[in-house]
């Protein structure tokens, strides 16, 4: 199947509304959280497509996990998250989307749409959860247990980047590009 990008228009748009859209470009950009304990990879989740999905296989990889939202200003990060995932998948790295509406009310989707929105637009192939919370009580168990070591998500596009271990290693915010050269450095000393 042949994949659309988006187009340069909304793309340019997308990136001068992130700032505005998204806010908190004042933060850390990251945080260093020492890996202690157990694995966070725990228990199962549905995917997009309602299958469940255990954690658990995902241990032995390097893993990103990432809050998505699909109008959000940070939406084209999902074409550098999939180039990431395309450049380092064979060396035992992965990226775990999961949708959520509940940081700012920016995934109005339902899941089969959300699947849609990303195959065409993005040609996301990494695994992309259902749509759920990732704040407060009613946050995905694994989102429990991110913020319990790393702080919850302050907006979309949050990343905590995982050890084979299953362990969280760092959290950084909304604004750090795929593509930053800290968070490349940072997965390649993990590979």
């Amino acid at each position: 199947m042949a994949l659309r990008r988006p187009a340069a228009a909304l793309t340019a748009l997308a990136a001068t509304l992130a700032v505005a859209a998204c806010g908190n470009e004042g933060s850390d950009p990251s945080a260093s959280v020492a890996p202690q304990g157990k694995s966070v990879l725990e228990g199962s989740l549905p995917l997009l497509t309602g299958e469940e999905q255990e954690l658990a296989e995902f241990e032995g990889d390097v893993v990103l996990v990432v809050n998505t939202a699909s109008e959000c200003g940070y939406t084209p990060q999902f074409e550098g998250l999939q180039k990431l995932y395309e450049e380092r998948r064979r060396e035992g790295f992965t990226v775990l989307g999961f949708p959520a509406d509940d940081v700012a009310g920016q995934e109005p989707r339902d899941d089969a749409a959300i699947a849609e929105f990303c195959e065409e637009n993005f040609g996301v192939e990494f695994p992309m959860f259902a749509k759920s919370d990732v704040v407060g009580e009613s946050a995905n168990p694994l989102y429990q247990r991110l913020a319990a070591a790393a702080g919850e998500p302050t907006w979309n596009f949050n990343k905590y980047l995982l050890d084979r271990e299953g362990r969280v290693v760092e959290h950084y915010e909304q604004g750090t590009a795929p593509d930053d050269p800290e968070l490349n450095s940072r997965i390649d000393e993990l590979l």
